[in-house]
């Protein structure tokens, strides 16, 4: 096929062009894979389900049965440049899949780790050798032997380790003990599978002499060797000349693409496959500093996004499930499944009770190991391209490593389900409000980006006090999502060695997080503990991650910022719709209190030292525990000498005395008592009739730096207000400050009580 036509309206049909129908090839793989990754996503699948399925689906097997459409777009002459691209992507992915591995945990890598990765691979390759015998005997027989039992053995020993850091991550597993045993055991899993399939390939030069197979093996080590004594002096020169901050060099990042390249060059000249070259140079990359990220950055998008999935459609055009015919086929469908799924959950299992590994836990680990995935399809292509593997058993193992990699989610979650929540029989402050005001103050403050962080320390400067510093401690938490990408996983496996959450204990450069830093300068400031945390989690369950962080750190307040932000003509524009979904699902699932700040601005946007404060904050007061709980905030705020607060209350005569009106009139009381005396709080009593009136006076109120509010106000005066809004997680009074049409630059924060110990601590306000 030429390459491009010369267009339509010159009698050119652009389907017998090679360009058009490559790209043809591409937008429809994109079009299928995407839909079915959005229906597997509530199944909680990795996206190598959906791109295997859609492989399967457009080819041979499914839509390729109509001859018309299979000719159409995917002609036999289009194969070799869809398989040519396919394969120069998956080069470049499986370099990136040697960047997340980290050579320096596997030499670290400890003695339960390292038996259950020799017994996940020896038995499973012990069984994988044995059904080959039967193979042989009904639908391989005449294949060449030797490589033949390799690649089932190696195909049925194989742990994906990139699916199974996105299947742990997803689950919340990865820092717990049979998280980090997993991925230990994948790593080195993946390394020995990468190994038996260069001698299953080296042992698959048919037709040749065997001093063949030993000259392949011999260049192989040569190779290796050479890239092990070579690369890294090379790697670690570019990575020591590239900051942290600013942007890598152009000609680094295009040196490591021409090595990777080369380096395919050489191990397909060899006789291995160009793979092994790529995978090699991606181990020996320095995964520490910004030479790694930039690598990832410039890279992953356009590989894992654009071009792997034509891998899996190559993958699929070769797979015909009409091969799999009568009984006996499919007798050896379930054989080769029960082998694998047994192989690996059953010799997994039987170590990690060995080792003293509780029976659940040995369970999910060996649920865990036998996932399968890119790694699984790359064997069974290499070994059908070498004509070591037919039609049909090649179909068959793909339909194995679908299965096996889909159960993989669903075992886990039924019988594996971490005690994540330690005794709390201690967890008694879940409220700002309390019975003993003096004990200690603990904030998860969560924000998404950097823009969010100059208000959030400003607001934890004015919430500290002066009088009890050591009594706050704060846990800022940066919401990261965890995307597709293979940089998700690195960013993952780089922050599961601090455990749950993923918080810096100073294992790590000065330099390596402006984020962190931004709050340790703080922290030397001020004297509050502030402890940096990173939550990395899919946006539908980083809702899970908040709450459980905060009861595990037992805080009494989880800060959100709002899902808008203030842009420069004064509106409020969304960031993430996102974002807003997280609050809403933290206000719902939160066992303490929780405070959502709209931001514009508050102390401006660089952080004010403690001498410099100057800030008026207003309290409105219409009645109920959000409103005392917003309060009991305010009263904490006023002890910062730089703070003004201001209390209004809302008063509308009762028509009939109300056990919630004398709750608030003894808080109100006892906090009149204690502030009569000090210059800088002001209680006042505002008498309405209506909510015109109501809005009119908080109209008034503009000026102001900071509003603090209840979510639901309670009393007769809430009773009134009528304010339409979309944005119920704000509440009525929250929602008519947030607005656009609110003329003013006053941040606003939206306080909700945990409502289970509203009831039972007595109000008390502490100045």
């Amino acid at each position: 096929m030429a390459a491009t036509s010369n267009g339509v309206f010159q009698g050119n049909n652009p389907l017998d062009y090679a360009l058009p129908v490559l790209i043809l090839q591409i937008c429809l793989v994109l079009a299928v894979t995407r839909t079915l990754a959005y229906f597997l996503k509530p199944l909680r699948q990795p996206r190598v389900i959906a791109e295997v399925i859609g492989g399967i689906l457009l080819g041979p097997s499914a839509l390729g049965r109509n001859t018309t459409y299979f000719s159409t777009v995917f002609p036999a002459t289009s194969l070799t440049v869809l398989t040519t691209v396919a394969n120069l992507g998956l080069l470049f992915f499986l370099f990136l899949v040697g960047v997340e591995l980290d050579s320096k945990s596997l030499c670290r890598t400890g003695k339960k780790a390292l038996a259950i990765a020799v017994v996940g691979i020896s038995f499973p390759f012990a069984l994988g050798v044995g059904s080959s015998l039967v193979f042989r005997q009904s639908i391989a027989k005449g294949v060449n032997g030797p490589p033949f039992l390799v690649f089932m053995g190696v195909a049925l020993s194989i742990t994906a380790f990139p699916v199974l850091a996105r299947i742990l991550t997803e689950l919340k597993l990865l820092t717990t003990d049979v998280g980090r045993l997993a991925m230990s055991a994948a790593a080195i899993n993946d390394v020995a599978a990468w190994i038996l399939l260069a001698l299953a390939i080296s042992l698959s030069t048919t037709g040749h002499s065997p001093i063949v197979t030993v000259w392949v093996l011999l260049s192989g080590c040569c190779f290796v060797m050479c890239t092990i004594l070579l690369l890294p002096p090379i790697f670690k020169w570019m990575a020591r000349r590239c900051q942290e901050g600013e942007p890598v060099d152009e000609s680094y990042i295009c040196a490591t693409l021409a090595i990777v390249l080369a380096a395919g060059f050489v191990t397909d000249a060899i006789g291995i496959d160009a793979l092994f070259g790529g995978f090699m140079v991606g181990i020996l990359v320095p995964k520490e500093g910004p030479f790694a990220s930039a690598l990832l950055e410039k890279v992953e998008d356009l590989v894992s996004g654009l071009f792997l999935p034509l891998y899996f459609v190559s993958s699929g055009l070769k797979t015909n499930v009409a091969t799999i015919q009568g009984a006996l086929s499919w007798g050896l469908v379930v054989l080769v499944i029960v082998t694998a799924c047994f192989g690996k959950i059953a010799g997994t299992m039987v170590v990690s009770l060995l080792c003293k590994i509780p029976l659940r836990e040995a369970l999910a680990l060996g649920i865990l190991m036998n996932s399968k995935g890119l790694v699984e399809l790359i064997v069974l292509n290499i070994g059908m391209q070498r004509q070591v593997l037919n039609q049909q058993t090649f179909s068959i193992m793909v339909l194995m490593a679908l299965f096996t990699t889909f159960i993989t989610t669903p075992l886990v979650i039924a019988v594996y389900k971490p005690a994540r929540r330690a005794n709390m029989g201690d967890y008694k402050h879940r409220t700002i409000e309390r019975k003993n005001p003096g004990t200690q103050f603990r904030m998860l403050a969560c924000f998404h980006s950097s823009i969010n962080i100059p208000s959030l320390i400003n607001l934890i400067e004015v919430s500290r006090g002066t009088d009890r510093q050591q009594g706050f401690c704060v846990y800022s938490m940066h919401l990261m999502e965890l995307s597709e990408r293979p940089s998700a996983i690195l960013m993952v496996n780089k922050a599961r060695k601090n455990g749950l959450p993923f918080w810096n204990k100073g294992q790590r450069k000065i330099n390596s997080d402006h984020v962190v830093v931004a709050f340790e300068a703080f922290q030397q400031l001020s004297g509050v503990s502030m402890k940096p945390m990173t939550a990395i989690s899919a946006m539908a369950n980083i809702h899970e991650d908040i709450c459980t962080s905060a009861e595990n750190k037992r805080v009494a307040m989880i800060l959100l910022p709002f899902h808008k932000h203030q842009i420069v003509d004064g509106s409020m524009e969304t960031t993430r719709n996102d974002f807003r979904l997280v609050n809403q699902r933290v206000l719902e699932h939160a066992r303490c209190s929780v405070g959502i700040l709209v931001d514009r601005g508050f102390g401006g946007t660089t952080h004010i030292s403690a001498s410099e404060v100057s800030s008026s904050i207003i309290v409105l007061f219409f009645g109920g525990c959000d409103d005392r709980e917003a309060l009991a905030y305010g009263a904490r705020m006023a002890e910062h000498p730089g703070i003004n607060l201001t209390v209004l209350r809302f008063w509308m005569e009762p028509t009939q005395s109300q056990e919630i009106d004398r709750i608030d009139d003894e808080y109100l009381a006892e906090f009149h008592q204690k502030t009569k005396n000090e210059s800088s709080m002001n209680y006042e009593v505002r008498m309405v009739g209506n909510s015109v009136e109501t809005i009119a006076m908080i109209r008034e109120l503009s000026r102001s730096d900071l509003f603090l509010v209840g979510r639901k106000p309670e009393g007769e005066v809430a009773a009134t207000l009528d304010v339409t809004s979309d944005i119920p997680e704000l509440g009525p009074v929250g929602s008519l400050l947030a607005s656009s049409d609110f003329s003013t630059t006053a941040s606003v924060l939206i306080v909700q009580q945990y409502k289970s110990l509203a009831s039972s601590d007595s109000p008390v306000i502490s100045i």
